[in-house]
């Protein structure tokens, strides 16, 4: 077992950029890379690559990502686990194996899968309460289309175990992709045979993986401080955060020498409370993270030294992700010129909730926002008076139908052209008169843990 760990990020969501993970293979001195592609949303779109060919249904970019990476990491003995696999973890790996043999490169691939719940979720005996508001299952049951558990690190540490160079997951908590490397080279035990001391040490793990699991935003990206973000230098060439983590647990977050990018007290500081809701109990499939204990200590050049992560025995359910389909919907974009450019807006959308009362068109809901205006910050934001909107140059809306009829979405866009000649004068233009998109609504539930057996293989060397 090595007394230390160099793991790096690599993308933080779907289509993100990998460009500055060449740099911490290059010049960061990693053993591992640990790639998250799926943001809380990104099955949904992935289910609609399903719907449009079976053979897709994980992160395209994947593929181009690891023709890029793989003669980098190869010489430098670097393994790379990542998410990618979406709703089709082997479709994934053996798109990745055909692309890279074309090249003449062999690497070990290991696919982890076993997420996918919804045949459990699709049994009418069965309750799995929404998440959030309660509402049960029931109501979206036949609309259901996938259904994936959140799986932890075991069958990552598994398939790194078996020799795996590549390991390629379907739904797996994002720290646990950190976690799984930190687990295998350091010798950690997992809950099943885990001390109070080693939970401690699963707590430090989970703990980095959730400041590298999105990327730059680690290392000065999104940095949110006012008066402050202008001074993170050459986010151009952003260096994604890399951690080097001790036996014990203890973490120092950096980057690549001669990248760009930020990292310090502050910036470490605002990822590890992103998208936490209880700081004293941040819920993983592997360990329960209190991080009150935790100390961030900048030690100047890119270096923060990370200690006091606590950790308690997981429980004994998974999060699950599910998706239903939920209608349709179709916007439309346009704007009004100077003068009274407000009250052509208004009197605009007054014409188009005519047509759709009158025409007979099904809707849930008419969303309207005026970009530049309340587009940010909804509710929130002070609308001026009228008669000062009306001295504005230009005032654009989006309008933005939610339906359950495919037609009344299709039908929407052809309410406007029409204004063109016959509505308020100097229209700017409309944007996306057909646009029709069909919704996937999220269902988040918990499914008890022995309902999920992960499964872990290795794929036969390619010809």
């Amino acid at each position: 077992m090595k007394q230390s760990i160099r793991i790096g990020s690599g993308l933080g969501f779907y289509g993100d950029n990998w460009e500055p993970v060449v740099a911490s293979i290059e010049r960061g001195q990693v053993h591992y890379i640990a790639s998250d592609h799926l943001a809380e949303l990104t099955l949904a779109i992935l289910q609609k690559d399903r719907q449009r060919d079976p053979a897709l249904g994980y992160a395209r970019d994947v593929v181009p990502m690891l023709m890029r990476l793989w003669p980098l990491m190869q010489p430098r003995g670097v393994r790379f686990v990542c998410n990618a696999g979406g709703l089709n973890p082997m479709g994934a790996a053996q798109a990745v194996q055909t692309a890279l043999a074309a090249k003449g490169w062999h690497p070990r691939i290991a696919v982890v899968s076993g997420d996918d719940v919804l045949t459990q979720l699709q049994t009418p005996d069965t309750r799995f309460d929404h998440l959030m508001n309660g509402a049960q299952v029931t109501s979206v049951r036949e609309r259901l289309v996938f259904g994936n558990a959140y799986l932890g690190a075991q069958p990552i540490v598994g398939a790194l175990e078996q020799g795996a160079d590549i390991v390629i997951t379907g739904r797996v908590a994002d720290a646990a992709l950190f976690l799984g490397p930190l687990v295998h080279g350091l010798g950690w035990k997992l809950a099943d045979a885990a001390t109070p001391e080693d939970f401690n040490r699963l707590a430090q793990g989970l703990t980095v993986g959730h400041l590298l699991e999105c990327s730059g935003q680690g290392s000065g990206g999104n940095f949110g401080s006012q008066g402050h973000w202008q001074q993170i230098p050459d986010l151009a060439h952003i260096g994604y955060p890399i951690a080097e983590v001790l036996a014990d647990g203890t973490a120092f977050i950096t980057k690549a020498p001669g990248t760009g990018g930020l990292v310090n007290f502050d910036t470490v500081r605002q990822q590890l409370l992103y998208e936490v809701h209880n700081p004293h109990a941040y819920f993983s499939p592997d360990v329960v993270l209190d991080m009150g204990q935790i100390e961030l200590r900048d030690e100047g050049e890119h270096r923060v030294r990370v200690t006091g992560a606590l950790g308690q025995a997981p429980t004994d359910q998974l999060k699950v992700v599910a998706g239903f389909k939920d209608g349709f919907k179709a916007e439309v974009s346009w704007g009004f010129s100077w003068p009274d450019a407000w009250d052509k807006v208004q009197a605009a959308e007054t014409m188009i909730r005519t047509q759709l009362k009158e025409r007979h068109m099904p809707f849930d809901e008419l969303f309207v926002e005026y970009p530049g205006l309340n587009s940010a910050h909804g509710p929130l934001a002070p609308m001026p008076p009228a008669a000062e909107l009306n001295e504005r140059a230009e005032i654009w809306v989006r309008m933005v139908l939610r339906t359950p009829s495919k037609a009344a979405a299709d039908g929407f866009g052809r309410l406007f052209p029409w204004m063109a000649l016959s509505g308020p004068a100097f229209t700017c233009g409309f944007q996306g008169l057909n646009n029709t998109t069909e919704l996937l609504g999220i269902w988040p539930t918990l499914i008890p843990r022995q309902r999920v057996p992960a499964q872990m293989e290795i794929l036969e060397p390619s010809a």
